[in-house]
């Protein structure tokens, strides 16, 4: 096979593994709905997600701690990962079906989605190292397909039980970490005895090279992830406040989501023309003002409102793939795993701090559009962050 073939053909197995991976994070969220008519417990809402989110943070945290990325093979990390969230989504299948299990199961899984994730983008960063913008942009846009996956199953399945869509879920899981150990050959050196030291954790606070894209970064996320979790929710409002239209929130809600897929490609495209800084910044400004523009979205006609919500999609997720790819551009051979893992860790901290900001204000005041504007200050930092950043 020629050499761009090859590329090539790796580039689409890493793709699959990413995307079958990452279906497993808000497989809870799409069965939402029904955990909530059994358990009687609406507050899951919020909890369902950041419940992942913080399983996923103490991953992230001590895959970079004990530099588990950087010390062993990255295709074998990411199949055991995999593997073993794939196996913890399933354990409320088993178990006693109550709060308790579900929560615990959706920790689990974020837990181990750790090396799933940021590996997945440290096996294309050490094999792509010319154009690493787009295959960053393939790589996140199949992680917001994956996300956005389980909603279409549950929009095209209609009354598929719960059990059979997390059942599905976990063995497109497995099987794509398969598919990656068996296809992908590792071309990174192991470094052995590598210890991810307390000594770069702290130098992620000190002026470096990668700085800027790390705050940009996490302001990104601070929307991100919470546009995801009450997206359903915005929709459920746009519906209440035009009862007369016919819509499925979960195509709807997956739409939304994998429109960010096209985001991530495009913008993985366009950086290699532009340059990864003038793609993340320009579509953190789109986000920005999509935020600005919610309240005002809701009394338009469905065409419009479905494509503005196609847009920010693209937008909020757009951006993620580049800065990304600054970081690990700019970040150490020897410690660039774990750099990603620690930054991402960081990142999705912020996001359950403002899923939980956000639920507290809806507790309070309400569903509305101007709810939303608790996600200004994320891309509004990181456009200051990334300002300079060339």
């Amino acid at each position: 096979m020629p050499d761009t073939s090859r590329t090539t053909f790796h580039l689409l197995v890493i793709v699959f593994a990413q995307f079958a991976g990452t279906s497993l994070w808000f497989a809870g969220n799409a069965v939402l709905p029904e955990l909530q008519s059994v358990l009687h417990a609406p507050e899951l809402t919020s909890w369902i997600t950041s419940a992942v989110q913080l399983g996923f943070i103490t991953g992230t945290f001590l895959y970079a701690l004990f530099a588990i990325p950087d010390r062993f093979r990255s295709t074998s990390v990411f199949l055991v990962s995999v593997s073993l969230a794939a196996a913890v989504n399933l354990i409320w299948l088993v178990f006693p079906l109550n709060a308790e299990t579900v929560l615990t199961s959706r920790f689990m899984t974020g837990f181990f989605l750790a090396g799933v994730y940021p590996v997945g983008m440290k096996i294309a960063a050490d094999r792509f190292k010319t154009g690493l913008g787009r295959a960053m942009g393939f790589l996140v846009g199949a992680l917001v397909l994956g996300t956005a996956f389980p909603y279409l199953l549950r929009g095209l399945g209609g009354s598929v039980p719960y059990r059979t869509l997390l059942l599905s879920v976990s063995l497109l899981a497995i099987g794509g970490g398969v598919f990656l150990t068996l296809l992908v050959p590792v071309t990174h050196t192991l470094v052995r005895g590598n210890r991810f030291r307390v000594q770069a954790l702290v130098a992620l606070g000190k002026p470096s090279a990668f700085r800027p894209a790390m705050l940009g970064y996490f302001g990104h996320m601070w929307e991100l992830y919470t546009f995801w979790a009450f997206l359903p929710i915005l929709i459920r409002y746009y519906h209440e406040q035009h009862p007369d239209i016919t819509l499925s929130n979960p195509l709807w809600t997956f739409g939304t989501i994998a429109a960010g897929a096209v985001g991530c490609v495009g913008g993985g495209l366009l950086a290699l023309r532009i340059g990864s800084g003038r793609v993340a910044r320009s579509l953190l400004l789109t986000s920005t003002l999509c935020i600005l523009l919610v309240p005002f979205s809701l009394a338009l006609p469905p065409f419009l409102f479905g494509l503005f919500l196609l847009v920010w999609g693209a937008a909020a997720a757009g951006d993620s793939p580049q800065f990304s790819t600054l970081v690990a551009s700019r970040a150490t051979s020897e410690n660039r795993g774990s750099v990603l893992t620690l930054v991402t860790c960081f990142g999705f901290l912020l996001t359950v701090l403002s899923i939980q900001l956000m639920a507290g204000l809806a507790a309070s005041a309400g569903i509305s559009g101007w709810l939303f504007y608790s996600l200004l200050p994320g891309p509004i930092a990181g456009l200051w962050a990334m300002r300079r950043s060339r």
